[in-house]
Parts: structure tokens; sequence; C-alpha cells
């Protein structure tokens, strides 16, 4: 295994449910950071690479949330 230990709980559901918050906070995280970089200019390519993933993913996952708040979005040239 990976070394990370699941701390002892009296039901799996709760270690479960904890991991389930942890990725719903994830993505709120996520989703509020890309729109800050967005924001101040960065690319869909400055955003992926910080994140890990291909520019496409970043715009895919990204896109029509960040045009329907508003937010400038790059242009392709």
């Amino acid at each position: 295994m990976s070394g990370i230990e699941v701390p002892p709980s009296r039901d799996s559901a709760d270690a479960l449910a904890a991991v389930v918050a942890l990725r719903r906070l994830a993505d709120r995280l996520e989703d509020a950071a890309v729109e800050n970089a967005m924001r101040d200019g960065w690319t869909w390519s400055d955003v992926a690479e910080a994140l890990g993933i291909t520019r496409q993913a970043v715009h895919k996952k990204h896109a029509k949330r960040l045009i329907a708040d508003g937010v400038d979005l790059p242009r392709r040239r």
C-alpha cells in the first residue's frame, strides 16, 4: 500500500464519507483557484501545467462555468 493510514473508525461508512467530503472540498478549491488564475490573466496552458493535466482537460472541466461567471477567457489566435 502507499503508506497512508486510515484512522480507525467504528464504521467504514464514516471513513468513506470523509473521502467524499474531501473530494468535494478539493473540487471547490480547484474551481476557485482556476477562476482566480484566469482572472489574473493565466492561459489554459499555464493552469494545466500547474495542475498537472492537459490544457484540453482543464478547458473541458472549467470553461463553461467560467463563462457563466463572466470571466474573460483568453482566445486562441
